[in-house]
C-alpha cells in the first residue's frame, strides 16, 4: 500500500490513548484503532495518523519511551473471554471500576496496573494450555525472530520490577546497571530466583507478542479498508530506557536534548528563557556510523512493519540538536539565573547546538551533511514505507532544500507560513510534497486558537494597550483573510461558517496530504499535550464518546458531513 505523493488525499490525527470504545479498559487500544480506521474509511480520510506507540515511562509521554521498539502494553485490546475467562477478568476489575475508567481522561495510575494484572492472568492461562502447541510454537518463533532486541528489553523490564517499577537504571544497584553485569548477577542467584525472573522475562515477551500480533492485524484491517496508517518515530529515546541501558556506547549522557526558546511556546518562565529540555540523551553519531547504524535500521524496520508511513519527530535534531548541560529535573535551579550565573554553576557550559550552530557557511554545510547522512539511512531502512519530516520550530534555511533533495515531505501550518508583510502565505503555493495541517498534537486546536487570539485582543483593550490591541486585531484579520473572508466581520466565537471556511482553504492547498486532528473535525478545544510542563493532563485527553456513537450525535455528524463535502470538492 505504497502512498503516491502526487495524489492529493486527507488524513485524520488521533492519538491511540484518545480513542474511546465501549469495551476498552480506560485507554485507547488496537480494537479502537480498527474502529477508527472504519470511521476514516466511511468519511473520506485515506490516512490515519497516530502518535508513537512504544512503551511509555512514568511521564506517559510517547516521545520519551522506555523502548524504541517494544510496543506499549496499554494499546493491547483485551476482549472479554479471549485471553482469559470472562469471570476471571471480571474478578480483576468490576463494572463500576471499568465505568469510571472509561469516562473522562486516561487515569494512568489505575489503567497501567490494571492492564498488567489482566495480561499476567492471560499469560498464566496461556502457559496452562499445554495442548495448544501451534500457539506455543508461534510464541517461540516470535522470540527467535526478535532476538536482536527482545532479550535485553525483557531483562530490563524484569529488573525494573525488582527496583520498585522505576526505569531510572542509574539508580539501581551496580550489578543491575548493564546487561552484562545483570546476567552475571542473575547466574549467581538461587535456582528459585532465576526461575522467578525467567518467568517474568517470558511474561514481558508474551506481552510484546500479543501487541505485535494485534498491530499486525490492525495493519491488515487498514489495508482492507483502503486506509494507510501513519506512525511516528521520536527523535530521541528516554535516558531511562532499555536502549540506553543496553547500548551505552551509542548515547551521550552528559547532555540532554531539547529545543531552543520559541515565541510560540510561552508556557512557563524556564521555557521562555532557556527553551524545552526534553532530557533525551544525545546520539554519538560516530558510534552509530561505526556499527552501520544498526540500532537505527532496526528501529525503522520495526516501525515499517506496522505503518505505511511515519513521521520523524523533530527532524531538525538530525542536523543539529539544541542541548542542555543539565537534566530536566534540575531546570528549576536555572530558571531565574543569568547566563553568567548558569555558566558558573555548570563549569562554563551553557545550552547550545550540537554538533555545532549554523553561524557560518561551513557550519551549515557540515550540519546539512550530517542530517542527510542519517536520513538516507532511515529512508533505506524504511523501504516502501513513506518517510515524513516534522520540520517545525526554528528551522535552518538549508533544511527545506535538504528535505526536498531527499524527497521527504515536511509540514506546513498556515499560521506559521508568512509573507513579508506577515500575512499568511497562500496555501496554493505550498509544495506538493508537504503536509498541511492547522496544528499538531503539541498545539491548540483551531477553536482554541481562535479563543486565544480573541482573549489576547480583549485583554489588550481592557488594559488600554492600544499597540497590542491593534496587533492582536490584525492577527484576527489575517486569520479570516486566509480563509477567504474580507475581514469586515470577525465573529467573537469560532462559528460553523469560519470552521468551514478554514477547512475549505486547507483542503484546497497544493499539499499532497491535508491532516486534521479529530478535535479540529468537530471544532473542539481539547488539547492532547502542552510542551514543557510535565502534568498529568498531558497525554490523557480522550474523545468525548465511543467511536460507535460519533455519527449518532446530530451536531458532530453535521460537522463530519461538512468535512466530507469539502474533501470531495477539493478532489481529496
Amino acid at each position: 500500500m505504497k502512498l503516491d505523493l502526487d495524489k492529493k488525499i486527507a488524513g485524520l490525527l488521533v492519538p491511540v490513548f484518545a480513542i474511546r470504545t465501549e469495551s476498552d479498559l480506560g485507554v485507547g487500544d488496537t480494537e479502537g484503532v480498527k474502529q477508527m480506521v472504519d470511521w476514516c474509511a466511511g468519511h473520506g480520510f485515506r490516512v490515519l495518523q497516530l502518535l508513537p506507540i512504544n512503551e511509555t515511562g512514568e511521564d506517559n509521554s510517547p516521545y520519551n519511551a522506555i523502548s524504541a521498539i517494544a510496543l506499549d502494553p496499554t494499546t493491547i485490546a483485551i476482549p472479554p473471554g479471549e485471553l482469559l475467562s470472562g469471570a476471571k477478568q471480571a474478578s480483576i476489575a468490576d463494572e463500576a471500576t471499568l465505568a469510571g475508567l472509561r469516562s473522562g481522561p486516561v487515569n494512568y495510575r489505575q489503567v497501567k496496573p490494571l492492564k498488567q494484572r489482566v495480561l499476567w492472568e492471560a499469560f498464566l492461562n496461556f502457559g496452562a494450555r499445554t495442548k495448544d502447541k501451534p500457539r506455543t510454537a508461534e510464541f517461540r518463533a516470535f522470540m527467535q525472530n526478535n532476538a536482536a532486541w527482545l532479550p535485553d528489553y525483557t531483562l530490563f523490564r524484569s529488573l525494573m520490577e525488582l527496583n520498585g517499577g522505576q526505569p531510572a537504571w542509574e539508580q539501581w544497584p551496580q550489578e543491575h546497571r548493564g546487561p552484562d553485569t545483570a546476567r552475571t548477577w542473575l547466574g549467581k542467584q538461587s535456582k528459585t530466583k532465576r526461575e522467578e525472573l525467567r518467568q517474568r522475562e517470558l511474561f514481558f515477551a508474551y506481552v510484546q507478542w500479543l501487541a505485535h500480533e494485534q498491530w499486525s492485524a490492525v495493519r491488515q484491517h487498514a489495508e482492507a479498508r483502503g486506509v494507510a496508517l501513519m506512525g511516528d518515530i521520536p527523535f530521541g529515546v528516554s535516558r531511562n530506557s532499555a536502549d540506553v541501558w543496553a547500548h551505552r556506547e551509542l548515547f551521550d549522557l552528559e547532555w540532554s536534548g531539547g529545543a531552543p526558546p520559541e515565541k510560540v511556546f510561552k508556557l512557563d518562565e524556564f521555557t521562555m528563557k532557556w527553551g524545552q529540555n526534553w532530557g533525551v540523551p544525545l546520539y554519538r553519531w560516530d558510534a552509530h556510523q561505526r556499527e552501520g547504524f544498526r540500532w537505527w535500521r532496526l528501529r525503522v524496520s520495526e516501525t515499517s512493519r506496522i505503518f505505511h508511513a511515519f513521521r520523524i519527530d523533530h527532524v531538525l535534531g538530525f542536523y543539529r540538536i539544541y542541548a542542555f548541560p543539565w537534566k530536566p529535573e534540575d531546570n528549576w535551579q536555572f530558571e531565574k539565573l543569568t547566563e553568567e550565573q548558569a555558566a558558573k554553576k555548570t563549569g562554563g557550559r551553557l545550552p547550545r547546538f550540537w554538533q555545532g550552530p549554523d553561524e557560518t557557511p561551513a557550519q551549515k554545510k557540515a550540519n546539512r551533511q550530517q542530517g542527510e547522512r542519517v536520513l538516507r539511512v532511515i529512508q533505506e531502512a524504511a523501504g516502501e514505507t513513506t518517510v515524513i519530516a516534522e520540520d517545525l520550530g526554528l528551522v535552518p534555511d538549508y533544511v527545506p532544500a535538504s528535505l526536498a533533495s531527499l524527497g521527504i515531505p515536511g509540514f506546513k501550518i498556515p499560521h506559521f507560513e508568512r509573507n513579508k508583510d506577515y500575512t499568511w502565505a497562500d496555501a496554493a503555493a505550498y509544495p506538493r510534497h508537504s503536509i498541511a495541517t492547522p496544528a499538531t498534537h503539541d498545539h491548540e486546536p483551531l477553536a482554541a486558537q481562535w479563543q486565544t487570539l480573541w482573549k489576547e485582543h480583549e485583554d489588550a483593550r481592557a488594559k488600554q494597550d492600544h499597540h497590542r490591541a491593534h496587533v492582536s486585531w490584525l492577527e484576527l484579520q489575517r486569520f479570516v483573510w486566509w480563509c477567504g473572508w474580507d475581514g469586515s466581520h470577525i465573529p467573537r466565537e469560532f462559528t460553523p461558517e469560519l470552521h468551514e471556511a478554514y477547512c475549505r482553504r486547507l483542503f484546497q492547498s497544493s499539499s499532497w496530504l491535508a491532516v486534521l486532528m479529530i478535535t479540529d473535525v468537530f471544532a473542539q478545544t481539547a488539547r492532547f499535550n502542552v510542551p514543557g510542563p510535565m502534568a498529568e493532563t498531558n497525554w490523557a485527553e480522550r474523545i468525548d464518546r465511543p467511536i460507535s456513537q460519533l455519527d449518532h450525535d446530530p451536531a458532530l455528524l453535521a460537522k463530519t458531513q461538512m468535512i466530507e463535502r469539502l474533501l470531495r470538492e477539493a478532489g481529496r
